[in-house]
């Protein structure tokens, strides 16, 4: 059996409509998060067809991992921009979100509808408990990548510092360790090698596919601001359009900072129907930053009922993942070059390293809103502080966290089958079956 990726070369370039359906078929399968997403790519396009070769591959990876927003749908864009220019890169992108969508949109309806039966509630609460443990795996896979260095290592500390206890807005965070690693970085030369690629596209060229897809992107939320006078539906737009160019790190990342604004500061959804979010994006395909799609929505559904809600969930969708199209066309040409540039690589690092302080955040801040049923905020100047109350340990949560934790860092089970596992766990412990 033949290897692709073995060679630096890659194949011919397929027909359009084979590289849509390989795409279309990614989008269905991409369940996972991230990592699995990213392995599923290599192996349908570097593995099987050598679409890529595995030096652009890994190019595009590290390309993207710099960017805001979700790394596995650029990297998707990316492959299909590679393949068929503009149109390719909007196939790919959008075959990769929309199945994931279409999920979102229908559980997030049923949400709403049945969401406050009791049996709901206690079937939520086994995926809130299993999502916890996902959460965890997820701070320990980062960290173990990203803290190699002292600096690192102080990094991540400062920035869990400064979100839990200070509430120090997230993009500050980034850009302060993004900043340093570009910088002040001792180990940072410049190795570039002699026979690097030169960028054949002009700047022109750059500047175009900028100025008209910002505008594409942001006029039609700009003109909902101003038809709606700063309603809801107008503030979404905004809200997560400003999410989309900050959210370094992905999903968990992304989720640190609604945990700090949509949940603590605007009070547009509860911890728990975060958490139940988080859920409900695990078990569709697509990235895990449908999640902002299913806050949408029911941000959106107590303004003005179903309707508002479809309404909000797509501004949400427009707005986190528009500028994902924009960042690979413009930057697409370039990345043959970057990758040769320490200096990126340093401020990816610091960056990925602040994302651990990050994520340290949300598992601590998950954990307190899951484990406890009363939970007190206190502010002592500028320091925050979240104290729980003891006495309203949920035992049937920690229980089933527990089961969850031993099925995916133990047994290493799939994905669903922990959630599946959990919930009907939380279902069994709710029913009086057991003392």
């Amino acid at each position: 059996m033949s290897t692709p990726a073995l060679t630096n070369s890659p194949a011919p370039t397929p027909a359009r409509k084979e590289a849509a359906a390989v795409f279309l078929q990614i989008g269905l399968l991409s369940f996972g998060g991230p990592a699995a997403q990213i392995a599923l790519m290599h192996k349908k396009l570097v593995e099987e067809r050598g679409w890529l070769s595995e030096q652009q591959f890994l190019n595009a990876l590290s390309f993207c991992m710099l960017l805001p927003g979700p790394e596995a749908m650029q990297l998707a864009t990316y492959a299909g921009w590679r393949l068929h220019g503009v149109t390719g890169g909007l196939i790919a992108g959008l075959f990769f979100v929309l199945p994931g969508a279409v999920v979102i949109f229908a559980l997030a309806t049923l949400y709403v509808g049945f969401g406050d039966l009791p049996v709901m509630d206690t079937l939520f609460l086994g995926i809130k408990a299993a999502v916890l443990i996902i959460v965890l795996e997820a701070l320990l896979k980062v960290s173990r990548r990203a803290l190699n260095e002292t600096a690192h290592w102080l990094i991540a500390g400062f920035a869990f510092l400064g979100i839990f206890f200070f509430s120090a807005p997230f993009p500050l965070i980034i850009l302060a360790a993004g900043v340093y690693g570009a910088v002040f970085a001792a180990s940072v030369v410049d190795t570039c090698p002699v026979d690097r690629p030169e960028i054949e596209t002009p700047l022109r060229r750059t500047v175009l596919i900028v100025f008209w897809g910002l505008a594409i992107w942001l006029v039609p939320i700009l003109v909902l601001y101003a038809v709606t006078d700063g309603g809801l539906l107008g503030t979404l737009g905004v809200f997560f359009s400003k999410l989309a160019v900050v959210t370094f790190g992905g999903a968990y990342a992304v989720l640190a900072y609604i945990s700090q604004d949509v949940v603590t500061r605007l009070g547009w959804l509860t911890a728990d129907e975060m958490l139940d979010g988080l859920g409900l994006a695990e078990t569709t395909p697509g990235p895990l930053i449908l999640v902002t799609q299913f806050t949408g929505y029911i941000a959106a559904f107590r303004e003005g009922g179903y309707f508002a809600a479809f309404c909000g969930g797509l501004i949400t969708l427009w707005a986190t993942f528009t500028p994902c199209f924009i960042w690979i066309f413009a930057g697409g040409p370039y990345i043959e070059r970057i990758s040769y540039h320490p200096r990126p690589k340093a401020a990816l690092q610091a960056v990925t390293a602040a994302v651990v302080g990050v994520i340290l955040n949300l598992s601590v801040w998950f954990s307190l809103h899951v484990l406890f049923d009363d939970i007190t905020r206190q502010d002592a100047g500028p320091l925050t502080l979240w104290i729980p109350d003891i006495a309203s340990l949920n035992w049937h949560a920690l229980f089933v966290s527990t089961v969850a934790g031993l099925l995916i860092l133990w047994a290493q089970l799939g994905l669903g089958w922990v959630l599946g596992i959990s919930a009907t766990l939380a279902l069994l412990l709710g029913s009086g079956l057991f003392v």
